[in-house]
């Protein structure tokens, strides 16, 4: 796993929300980014979870008072140790004493420091739904974010706001300290296979598994980008657009690029070159069957010469940079190559081929992702 957080400081504090069982989890998802974590608990949150758990989670002393050691301050005050401060879970009377700069808890206290400070506070908040729904609590919710809050959205079931999984929560602390190169930019992901109908029962796809259209998405997500991903399978804190065939995929990323205009567009998507004639019912077993393949028309090139959206194209096939380079002339922004035996797996190898660059890379499908971005940072042509 790439370590994203590496060496950063983050400071959870938990709040009197039953919600608080699952700190222990986000805690050691953090320190497997390579976050270092210490947690701050209000008085409530000791009731629900014992302080010494969240000592052995995070290899720290649990903050439970303030003490002469002003630890508000050593960690969130002008030129405190921490990065981030993480409210996770965060009620409805945290939430609204941050916002009106009540600080008589050790949670709200360590948020007043560090809203004051200006450094990046993420906010996680779990509730009952009607508490969620209360003119105040949304109004306080409102000028947290305009203070520059990231407010983490919770999970509507069951009559509860309940507090987000533990991958939503990660990328929005990625998100705060990676300093949003792509703020206010849009990007559209096409992502995973395509899946053509035979007959009633069978279908034409790929082994395209969509980890990396889904890598991608993230990583733009974590660059601060507004991000919406065509594909068939849901991706976390983006907007996602469901599709099955190659003609349904067609007909979303074009509405798309005239109704929004994203500022890039990335082909990660293994999309259909065909489309076969679909036999009425069921075909039958036992006997040879041939089937006619139309082909369709490639959805890239209408995006590139068409709608004009800065692209990045995929090319499947090792002996591919001659095409590569034709996508290139055609006005691609950039071309990632790779080879079949990375479909379906979790790692593979590329080259990434620009105007005047060729960069090999190999890792994770996360790994080769960041890389992608960088190179498309490095151009200054998302734009």
């Amino acid at each position: 796993m790439r370590e994203s957080l590496g060496d950063k400081q983050i400071v959870i504090g938990v709040t009197g929300s039953i919600a608080a069982v699952e700190t222990i989890r986000l805690i050691h998802a953090l320190r497997r980014k390579g976050a270092r974590v210490t947690a701050v608990m209000s008085g409530a949150a000791t009731c629900i979870i014992h302080p010494d758990a969240l000592t052995c989670a995070t290899g720290q002393e649990t903050v439970v008072a303030i003490t002469g050691r002003v630890e508000h301050v050593a960690f969130c005050g002008d030129g405190g140790t921490a990065d981030l401060l993480l409210v996770a879970p965060c009620t409805a009377n945290t939430l609204c004493k941050m916002a009106g700069g009540i600080d008589d808890t050790t949670v709200t206290t360590f948020a007043t420091t560090a809203i004051g400070r200006g450094m990046p506070v993420v906010v996680v908040p779990a509730m009952h739904h009607s508490m969620f729904r209360h003119p105040g609590v949304r109004d306080c919710l409102s000028r947290l974010e305009s203070w520059g809050v990231e407010v983490v959205p919770p999970r509507i079931e069951e009559g509860k706001a309940k507090i987000a999984g533990t991958e939503e929560i990660v990328l929005y602390c990625e998100r705060a300290l990676m300093g949003r190169p792509l703020a206010g930019k849009k990007v559209l992901v096409t992502s995973g296979p395509c899946r053509e109908q035979v007959d009633d029962i069978r279908v034409l796809t790929t082994r395209s598994s969509g980890q990396m259209g889904r890598e991608l998405a993230l990583q733009a997500f974590r660059l601060g980008a507004e991000v919406t991903v065509v594909h068939g399978d849901h991706v976390s804190c983006v907007h996602n657009v469901p599709v099955t065939s190659a003609s349904e995929m067609r007909e979303a990323v074009l509405r798309i690029c005239r109704e929004e205009t994203p500022d890039l567009y990335i082909s990660a998507a293994a999309i259909s070159d065909f489309s076969p004639v679909q036999y009425a019912g069921k075909i039958r077993s036992g006997a040879p069957v041939t089937l006619t393949l139309n082909p369709l028309p490639k959805l890239l090139d209408e995006v590139i010469t068409g709608c004009r959206i800065p692209s990045v194209a995929f090319k499947l096939g090792s002996d591919e940079e001659g095409a590569a380079r034709e996508l290139l002339a055609k006005g691609a922004l950039m071309v990632v190559v790779n080879g079949p035996e990375s479909m379906g797996s979790s790692h593979g190898s590329a080259v990434i081929l620009g105007r005047d660059s060729r960069v090999p890379v190999e890792g994770s499908k996360e790994d080769l992702a960041a890389a992608i971005w960088q190179q498309v940072l490095a151009q200054g042509d998302a734009r």
